[in-house]
């Protein structure tokens, strides 16, 4: 984890702590195998921003509670199932610069993992009847389910323009964000207005964060995912969708034609990289990103401030700026 999230993370860190054992005895199994792939993906976590998200969203509205460390678990737990499942339907091997679980057990266990995890998470919400944590998060993989298949579907026909383009982000990747944060905030708070409003900074914030994700395809060879994956992939991200749209109908054919059928051709891809960049595709997707932040933390100026809303500020700044 870099010094930046650890500092950002002060106000909560005695919390995290608390949230990782939490989180640590939701995944123990009386099966071995089981056991041991829970312990992997343990020593393997990432950043933990939806779970910081969950902590901080509930300090905001009126303090951590245990009901906002089930949720953070819950979070965690279906993220983390998520992750598993898209790593089988891509066949990818890595997962934060480890092996991923189909990797090392193949893809029934990995599927199987999955399955373990979802229903982990949703036995653990049953068992203290916090279903309003169990409804906002069922919401959530609902709609990063049809997020990714809108793109799968998309990709097909390479007809995407911005609108359909925000529709799919805030699908599977915002919606997931936003109920972090309705989670925190319910947690701790009746009050309606306060836990929307904590949805909806966190839908902001998501979709600034998928959009930096978006800009890595046209980034260096040092960043966190290879570079353009996404090209190779046929999905047609910001940076590319206001390229088409400036770009005369030759012009617009042709990159067409490098998505679909040269997008492993080095050459191909790098005139359309350095195209991207010679039309603003950057500078305008960078400027998008920023607005939705702006709008987010316009959103927490209706809450007072304190050490939680300082950091979540940061990690507003963290999730634009971070090199992976």
């Amino acid at each position: 984890m870099s010094e930046t999230l650890k500092v950002i993370q002060t106000p909560i860190a005695e919390e995290l702590i608390r949230f990782d054992k939490y989180f640590r005895a939701a995944m123990k199994s009386d099966v071995a195998l089981l056991d041991r792939i829970t312990h992997y993906l343990i020593k393997r976590k990432g950043k933990q921003l939806r779970p910081m998200l969950v902590l901080f969203s509930a300090s905001l509205c009126g303090g951590i509670t245990p009901g906002t460390y089930r949720g953070a678990a819950l979070v965690e737990l279906l993220h983390t199932a998520t992750l598993i499942h898209d790593d089988v339907v891509d066949d990818s091997d890595e997962r934060r610069s480890f092996f991923s679980i189909n990797a090392l057990w193949k893809n029934k266990i990995a599927v199987l993992v999955g399955d373990f995890l979802l229903s982990r998470g949703l036995l653990m919400a049953l068992e203290h009847d916090d279903f309003q944590s169990l409804k906002i998060m069922s919401r959530a993989v609902k709609m990063m389910s049809e997020g990714e298949l809108l793109q799968m579907e998309k990709a097909r026909k390479l007809n995407i323009d911005e609108a359909v383009y925000f529709d799919i982000i805030r699908q599977k990747t915002a919606s997931l964000f936003a109920s972090c944060c309705e989670t925190g905030a319910a947690s701790a708070t009746d009050d309606v207005e306060k836990i929307e409003w904590m949805r909806l900074f966190g839908e902001k914030l998501g979709i600034a964060f998928q959009i930096k994700d978006d800009l890595f395809d046209y980034g260096q060879d040092d960043i966190g995912k290879p570079r353009a994956i996404d090209i190779k992939e046929k999905k047609l991200t910001l940076p590319l969708i206001y390229t088409l749209n400036k770009a005369s109908w030759s012009e617009r054919r042709k990159i067409i034609n490098i998505v679909k059928n040269h997008n492993t051709n080095r050459e191909k891809v790098q005139y359309l990289i350095d195209h991207v960049y010679e039309q603003g595709g950057i500078a305008y997707s960078t400027e998008v990103m920023y607005d939705y932040l702006k709008e987010a933390e316009q959103i927490l100026d209706n809450f007072a401030d304190t050490p939680s809303k300082i950091s979540l500020i940061e990690l507003m700044q963290y999730a634009v700026k971070r090199k992976k």
